[in-house]
């Protein structure tokens, strides 16, 4: 090999080294927040469900996604305040919320993280979502499964 042949292979590979290095990069982690008063949320059919839903996504606990819990104060609207107001501290990309003293209390604490609900019979009626065709209105706040 001829030396500027060679100084050309090697500058080359500098110039690329940074791009693959930027490649290998770990991936961004995202936060979920789940607010439920349910003691033994990870135990329920519920949670499963989102697990698996999650995975066949590309979600990866431990990998691209953590989870952050705040579980098992039940209808208990000071536990509730305290356990919202450490959700939103956390600033997690989206909360799931579980019951509407929890969703509502999540939206009078939070007006930036998109809050993701079940477990409420009448938003509409709660003034949680504008409407059922619209849940989120103009900014789309707000997500009704």
């Amino acid at each position: 090999m001829r030396r500027r042949d060679f100084i050309t292979l090697l500058g080359g590979s500098v110039v690329a080294w940074p791009r693959a290095a930027r490649a290998q990069q770990p991936e961004r982690v995202r936060r979920v927040g789940i607010v439920s008063g349910v003691r033994d949320f990870r135990a329920t059919a519920r949670y499963s469900a989102l697990q698996q839903t999650l995975q066949q996504l590309g979600w990866i606990e431990g990998r691209n996604v953590r989870f952050e819990y705040r579980l098992g104060m039940g209808t208990n609207p000071d536990l509730i305040r305290k356990y919202v107001a450490e959700m939103i501290a956390l600033e997690p990309d989206v909360i799931l919320a579980g019951g509407s003293p929890i969703v509502g209390a999540l939206q009078r604490a939070n007006r930036t993280v998109p809050i993701v609900f079940a477990g409420v019979i009448d938003p509409v009626g709660a003034s949680f979502v504008e409407s059922m065709a619209r849940p989120g209105g103009q900014h789309n706040r707000f997500h009704c499964p």
